[in-house]
């Protein structure tokens, strides 16, 4: 899995942690990822996203912009 990969070569284990799921609720956009503790949704995340951000959020706290569930999504 592409984050598990991303999480070892950027030596986030232990600080970062990836927990697979099925559909999480809008799985019209899928798929899904979360990022807590801000709880930053991502949607129609592809494995060339995942460096981007595991890089810049995980790493840096800035979330990816283009990759934000869409605010309308939740009401």
């Amino acid at each position: 899995m592409k984050f598990f990969e991303e999480l070892e070569k950027h030596n986030l284990f232990g600080s970062a942690m990836v927990t697979e799921s099925g559909c999480l609720g809008p799985c019209a956009f899928g798929p899904t990822v979360v990022v807590y503790p801000d709880a930053t949704w991502y949607n129609k995340v592809l494995p060339e996203d995942v460096p981007e951000i595991v890089e810049g959020h995980l790493k840096n706290g800035k979330p990816v912009d283009r990759l934000k569930m869409p605010d309308e999504m939740w009401g």
